[in-house]
């Protein structure tokens, strides 16, 4: 009953901060004279980049516990979290290809940021790929424990990628700064806080049914032994 509670309430509190920060994204923040109304995608486009990496680390920390402690509830938070992240990852290379459209005249390029990104999409998706593919409990939780950790590398050579080689792509976040207008910036920090609630919230979720479903498995041993 109090996790039902806690779900909805932050389903609830979700919903009105994402609608909070759409209505800041087209009624608030001035529309950038370069780019003009596709550079809004970046309001959506960067928050969902951060969550995703999020997600990554929030597999690696939780690969790290499993092979430590082989307790299973790490291994069910990571693959949530590994879940979400490639849906994220999917919906950052959607929305990058939708912005360089108009701006590179391009649905896509082989530039750094790009490549190392879709090299990330194709790892996690490769892990869920793995985890469908091994019945064995423990066998599949330290295959995707170690895939995790592993795969975890190529996060910080994505953001560190348009400052490492010559790219196209641009930076906003600099090394002292971030480089847009207030009004933009608080934007920008609004999405970010409800992408972030937000991704609480699913990853709340599908752990927890999870969580039920191995309940029920184990409820259904216990059964079986019984009889």
């Amino acid at each position: 009953m109090k996790d039902g509670f806690i779900d909805r309430f932050l389903v609830v509190i979700s919903t009105a901060l994402m609608l909070t920060a759409i209505y800041t994204i087209f009624f608030y923040a001035p529309t950038e004279i370069m780019m003009g109304i596709v550079q809004k995608i970046f309001y959506f486009h960067l928050p969902m980049a951060f969550m995703a990496f999020l997600s990554y680390f929030v597999a690696f920390v939780c690969g790290v516990l499993y092979l430590i402690k082989k307790d299973i509830k790490w291994d069910i938070i990571g693959s949530a979290s590994v879940e979400i992240g490639v849906v994220f990852t999917t919906l950052v290379l959607i929305t990058g290809s939708l912005w360089a459209r108009p701006i590179w005249n391009t649905w896509w390029t082989w530039d750094p940021r790009l490549t190392t990104s879709f090299i990330l999409w194709l790892i996690y998706v490769a892990y869920l790929i793995l985890r469908a593919s091994v019945e064995q409990v423990d066998r599949r939780a330290t295959f995707c424990a170690v895939m995790a950790i592993v795969g975890f590398i190529d996060v910080p050579i994505v953001f560190l990628s348009a400052r490492l080689w010559r790219t196209i792509h641009p930076v906003v976040i600099k090394s002292r700064s971030i480089d847009i207008e207030p009004a933009m910036l608080t934007t920008l920090a609004i999405s970010m806080a409800a992408f972030l609630l937000f991704w609480l919230t699913l990853l709340r979720i599908r752990s927890r049914v999870d969580f039920t479903e191995l309940r029920i498995r184990n409820l259904e041993k216990i059964r079986r032994g019984g009889m």
